[in-house]
């Protein structure tokens, strides 16, 4: 598919969620592989039991696995496809008005999607490196400390975007309760929840304990934060959403909380292996189990009430399957991812671990199910708005590409 180009005063910064999108569905399918591959010695699966599984397996289970692999790689080269797409978009974006003016209203919150998409783009490197290069677990104590920098570079990226948001925001007023009625607001929690799980990986996989500290401290710093603003943004999207009615264009927002909720229970199930290598904490599989029981049970309660006010909305009739085009669509994207990655954790981390359930028994499938559906749903619905908004057959209409989360 052919990108259009040149998008000039009509691009939008919520573009960049397309590019988030897939690499969360490469993520996805990497976690498959990280589950259901042994990885002897190694706390994530990497080359070499890739290639070890694949000659002693069956022709089926190699199929599946080499599936997974093209699968991973189809959708990492699509993220830096895409993501290099809106980097040059965005450039010719920030010499119109448009961006002056994107920079006077509440949609500046929608530039913390750059810095969101950084902290993928690294963990998505980071999981091809793992994958496809022969003997690179063996030099991994290298890369971490070069991760923790690269996770500081989008770190100190993001707080100066926030900043600049916070501080207009907070001295000249103007984000009232009707510019507010979504949870489009929540987009910098989600930055910062992206960045907090990525220093978190050093933190549980470093054998090195002062990278796992200073690893640890950074991820409880942007868990933190992300969790606060999350609390405080969440009370003012209800509060605009129970005045005014939850906002059309930026509906798809109303799931947001379900992707923060998976990075941020990912992040604090990697500090808690952090803690129990390095400092002795007790680590069991069912505080596991508890943990992730409870994120989940909020992210399908969010899931089933958002569901039902898009479905009374016309939402998915009108953005996904009709003609109504908004780049905040591809919000829909990460809930999807969300629910997938953490639905395997609670699957494989939590029934698994606690032997509740057998691995690759008929009620491991029969839990499997529901989530390789919904990977399949968020996929269809990726290339759906992939047609519709970036095809380069797409309509080039100002007066809806432009619209985002404000």
């Amino acid at each position: 598919m052919r990108y259009r180009h040149h998008l000039g005063e009509t691009y939008n910064p919520s573009f960049f969620l397309a590019a988030l999108g897939n690499g969360g569905l490469a993520i996805s399918f990497f976690v498959y592989l990280t589950f259901m591959v042994p990885h002897k010695g190694a706390p994530i699966v990497t080359f070499e039991h890739i290639y070890a599984q694949l000659q002693i397996s069956t022709l089926a289970i190699q199929a599946l696995i080499v599936l997974a692999l093209m699968a991973v790689v189809f959708f990492a080269v699509q993220h830096f496809r895409t993501l290099i797409w809106n980097i040059v978009e965005y450039r010719e974006f920030r010499a119109t008005p448009a961006y002056d003016n994107l920079l006077k209203g509440p949609g500046e919150v929608m530039l913390m999607a750059m810095p969101l998409t950084y902290a993928m783009t690294i963990n998505v490197s980071f999981a091809l490196g793992a994958l496809f290069v022969p003997g690179l677990w063996s030099i991994v104590e290298y890369m971490f400390p070069a991760a923790l920098l690269a996770f500081a570079g989008v770190a100190v990226y993001a707080l100066m975007l926030f900043r600049r948001f916070f501080t207009r925001v907070a001295v000249s007023g103007g984000l009232g309760s009707s510019e507010t009625a979504h949870f489009g607001m929540l987009v910098p929690s989600f930055a910062f929840a992206m960045i907090g799980v990525g220093f978190a990986a050093p933190a549980a996989m470093s054998t090195i304990k002062v990278v796992a500290a200073i690893a640890m401290i950074f991820a409880i710093f942007f868990i933190t934060v992300s969790l606060f603003l999350a609390a405080a943004k969440l009370i003012l999207g209800l509060r605009g959403i129970f005045e005014h009615g939850l906002s059309r264009a930026a509906a798809g927002s109303i799931w947001i909380l379900i992707p923060i909720l998976t990075v941020t229970g990912i992040g604090l199930i990697r500090l808690q292996h952090g803690l129990a290598h390095h400092f002795g904490a007790p680590s069991v599989p069912a505080d596991y189990l508890i943990l992730i029981t409870v994120f989940l049970s909020v992210q399908l309660l969010i899931g089933f009430l958002g569901h039902a006010a898009l479905e009374r909305l016309g939402y998915f009739d009108d953005f996904i399957h009709g003609n109504e085009k908004n780049p905040a669509t591809y919000a829909l994207i990460c809930p999807g991812v969300g629910l997938v990655v953490f639905g395997m954790f609670f699957l494989s981390a939590g029934l698994v671990a606690t032997d509740l359930v057998v691995k690759f028994s008929v009620i491991y499938f029969i839990l499997l199910t529901p989530i390789l559906l919904l990977q399949a749903i968020t996929i269809r619905t990726l290339f759906r708005l992939n047609g519709k908004l970036l095809a380069v057959s797409t309509s080039n209409d100002s007066g809806e590409n432009g619209v985002s989360y404000s």
